[in-house]
């Protein structure tokens, strides 16, 4: 496929800050932004997004116009391009947001270009994955008096279908708000970022409430919704310690050692029957993550912030043990390439790849063919508004495509 347009625009996220979204051969892609982000991620946007869109319409343009790119392997190519531009680390002269952008337009381009949907261009082995839906939120994504813990969370792997799952969380999540306004008097109908009610509980009074409604909705659906947690640990670990404010109805201020949001994390996993843990201790904490992984039966110890998407931190995980499932987000690393990368030797070590959204999203639909062509066994995206329904759906339509082809 010849390119023969490259334009960007600043557009806004789901917060209403603005991004990048690039256009290549009129098919579009635009990078979405984290609230709770660690400190190995690529930059986003070193000098503005309005510096990045002008980069991207007056150097970038310039340079592929008239280039051909054809197939996954060619983003090697495009990448090849960008370091001659940005040869840091952590993309500090031109942000990963533009990489991602930009290659996320040029996949469509290529598969529009094919006649095929992204996912059966990318891949035959296609596998639907099982969504994680953010149920009640807190942290980095709510108000000032949310939860410590930023995301109780909904999962049901045993679900038949990936549709079966998604209207398990789409019903425990309008249940659960019937909950929370009789529990907690103050509750409007807030929601974090990321469309997930955001209650003034502590944590564990969450936790109990979820767990309850999680076996109702068990019941009725006919498989298990299981629970888990994102505890994006980094964004309270204070001075060496673990720092919650929303701890419990009788204690909420509460401040844990390692060793004690170790043996915490342990209890909760065990009396709450965790399938999903992610970050549970702070981003550099290896040792830790192995301890647990070790010791947490079922419950995939899953590293965010830990890992970052890069292969290098991922290697050492590997190394020690460290996690049993991983977050995959592509604007993390600001590198598909490297995405893939990351994917693959997870799956090859026996390591749950969850391909993700971020806080602040777009309509962007891109990671939902990732998930499916690059077999990510789970696909975390909220549960409601219209960012996280842009992926959802989009797996209804691919689900259905795909069950209509095997019945043929």
């Amino acid at each position: 496929m010849r390119i023969n347009l490259v334009k960007a625009r600043k557009i806004l996220d789901s917060r209403g800050n603005f991004t990048i979204e690039v256009e290549v051969n009129h098919q579009k892609g635009s990078a979405p932004s984290g609230a709770s982000t660690g400190s190995a991620e690529a930059t986003t946007f070193p000098k503005g997004v309005d510096v990045a869109v002008e980069f991207v319409n007056s150097v970038l343009a310039k340079e592929l116009i008239g280039k051909d790119f054809e197939g996954f392997d060619s983003l090697k190519k495009l990448e090849s391009i960008l370091r001659t531009h940005d040869g840091t680390e952590r993309l500090e002269k031109i942000g990963g947001s533009v990489v991602i952008a930009l290659e996320f337009a040029l996949l469509h381009a290529m598969a529009a270009n094919a006649g095929k949907p992204l996912y059966k261009y990318l891949s035959d082995r296609v596998g639907l994955p099982r969504p994680l839906g953010n149920c009640v939120g807190g942290g980095a994504h709510a108000g000032e008096h949310a939860t410590d813990i930023q995301e109780f969370l909904l999962l049901s792997l045993k679900a038949k279908l990936f549709s079966h799952a998604l209207f398990a969380n789409a019903h425990a999540h309008k249940e659960m708000k019937k909950v929370l306004t009789e529990k907690d008097p103050s509750f409007t109908g807030g929601k974090s970022d990321e469309g997930a009610w955001a209650p003034n509980l502590t944590n564990l009074e969450v936790l109990d409430l979820l767990k309850k409604e999680a076996g109702h909705i068990s019941k009725t659906v006919g498989f298990k919704v299981e629970l888990g947690m994102d505890m994006a640990s980094s964004e309270f670990f204070k001075n060496g310690k673990y720092v919650y404010n929303k701890f419990s109805k009788k204690q909420k201020k509460k401040t844990l050692t390692r060793r004690e949001q170790i043996q915490f994390v342990l209890k909760l996993i065990k009396k709450y029957k965790l399938a999903y843990l992610e970050d549970p201790l702070e981003e550099n904490d290896f040792e830790g993550f192995a301890e647990l992984r070790k010791k947490a039966g079922n419950c995939l110890i899953c590293g965010d912030d830990l890992i970052a998407t890069n292969p290098d931190r991922l290697q050492r995980a590997i190394g020690m043990k460290s996690v049993s499932a991983i977050i995959v987000k592509p604007n993390q690393i600001g590198s598909l390439v490297k995405t893939k990368q990351v994917i693959d030797m997870a799956l090859e070590n026996g390591i749950v790849p969850v391909i993700s959204h971020r806080s602040g999203e777009t309509l962007d639909d891109t990671i939902a063919h990732l998930a499916v062509a690059f077999s990510c066994p789970i696909i975390k995206c909220g549960v409601v508004g219209g960012e996280r329904l842009a992926k959802l759906n989009e797996l209804l339509r691919i689900e259905e495509t795909i069950e209509a082809e095997l019945n043929r």
